[in-house]
């Protein structure tokens, strides 16, 4: 009889102020959207939110992930709504106006294996395996190697959120009291002024 896929705590982001260069490192983008794990057993998808709580809201995406050509797998990554320029929007998906895609940038369980302890690059490779080459409602998260800086440069170039850095041999544990991946936010990222009043707004409205 097949067990049950572990409940898995995603691993938390230090926050960093200055980008770096080191080839034992790999940087992505630091995506604007929702943390969530993707649990895929039985022919079913659920995304669960990094508190824990079953994302209700995101059925076609769940049916998008339950497709993936896996037995059982458990995936990290964001969702996320893009705008017409392909830069994510967080006020679309917040107030749903657009449909949303899962970016998945780490593997720690596939197939009846847990790949916690394995590499990240490792597992990095296997999600590249399973996630469709082209783009659609699930998409894989790609990296650049040692090369933190530029990345991070061309970011605020583009006024996109900041970028995220991973020791390329990382397990999907924090080890010790300090958590492997740290984030470097764009401190002048537009599209998150304002953001917390207009929540906070929002709350209000839905209050009366």
């Amino acid at each position: 009889m097949r067990r049950p896929l572990p409940a898995i705590v995603p691993l938390p982001l230090l926050r960093r102020r200055e980008p770096f260069d080191d080839r034992g490192w790999l940087f992505e983008l630091k995506l604007d959207g929702f943390r969530a794990l993707t649990y895929i057993e039985r022919g079913e998808a659920r995304l669960v939110s990094r508190n824990g709580n079953t994302f209700r809201k995101f059925p076609s995406l769940c049916d998008a992930l339950a497709r993936l050509r896996v037995r059982d797998a458990i995936i990290d990554g964001e969702v996320v709504c893009l705008d017409d320029d392909g830069h994510p929007s967080f006020d679309a998906l917040y107030y749903r106006r657009r449909e949303p895609c899962f970016f998945a940038f780490d593997l720690p369980w596939l197939d009846g294996r847990d790949l916690c302890d394995v590499p990240l690059l490792e597992r990095k490779r296997a999600l590249r395996r399973i996630v469709p080459r082209r783009a659609g409602a699930v998409r894989y998260v790609d990296h650049v190697r040692g090369r933190g800086v530029d990345l991070f440069r061309a970011v605020c170039e583009l006024d996109l959120e900041g970028i995220v850095a991973k020791p390329a041999a990382s397990a999907y544990r924090v080890n010790g009291s300090r958590p492997p991946w740290v984030k470097i936010k764009n401190s002048s990222y537009t599209r998150a002024e304002g953001r917390f009043e207009r929540f906070e707004r929002a709350a209000r409205r839905r209050a009366r």
